[in-house]
């Protein structure tokens, strides 16, 4: 039997969003490096000064495999919190995938890793070590809420989290969402003729 984080994993963000009413989702400029990459798993929260990259060294050291890393960098893009060393070592220990709402560098050593990272921008400048940070605590990522454990579901059109007390009704809704589009796409797109007649019902 799948894990409902498994059973998340491929469903487009797009549905997840309408079974969610349009929330959660974060800012439309963090993206996957490359439109292929997809994950949904458990978060693993990381909470940095802008700029400081220990709190994401602490955090891929202690989450668990499978976890994905979930790290408010504040936005800054001055400076990179991950490049492809430290993202080497987020995929040696297991991770699945990191999201940053901030920036990374080395992006195509990072492409070469075949590893899934989302994040807000790319920058040519090391991070600083100065503070710790603090890890598995409710923070604010691409301006949404993320508490330890939500779900995180990603793929090329961005980022969204599962509140992990409401996973289970998420899914069943995201699935009939799905199951109704695909009726839809059935029934109408298919000819000029159906295609009118779903516009006609739409716009009259």
């Amino acid at each position: 039997m799948s894990s409902i984080e498994e059973k998340f994993y491929g469903l487009p963000t797009t549905a997840i969003s309408d079974a969610l009413k349009g929330i959660n989702h974060m800012d439309s400029a963090i993206k996957p490096l490359r439109d292929s990459d997809k994950i949904a798993g458990r978060a693993f929260t990381v909470n940095v000064p802008a700029g400081d990259n220990t709190g994401v060294l602490r955090g891929i050291r202690e989450a668990k495999p499978g976890d994905i890393l979930v790290v408010d960098g504040k936005g800054f893009t001055n400076r990179a919190v991950a490049g492809d060393f430290v993202i080497g070592l987020a995929k040696n220990m297991g991770l699945q995938g990191i999201v940053i709402d901030g920036a990374i560098r080395d992006i195509q050593g990072i492409r070469d890793l075949d590893f899934p990272v989302f994040f807000r921008a790319s920058t040519v400048a090391a991070s600083v070590k100065a503070a710790p940070g603090e890890l598995q605590v409710t923070i604010s990522s691409g301006g949404v809420s993320v508490s330890p454990g939500d779900i995180i579901v990603g793929d090329a059109d961005g980022v969204i989290v599962i509140p992990k007390a409401n996973k289970e009704e998420v899914l069943q809704s995201t699935l009939k969402k799905i199951e109704k589009d695909n009726e839809r796409e059935e029934k109408y797109n298919v000819s000029r003729e159906t295609a009118l007649a779903y516009l006609n019902s739409v716009l009259d």
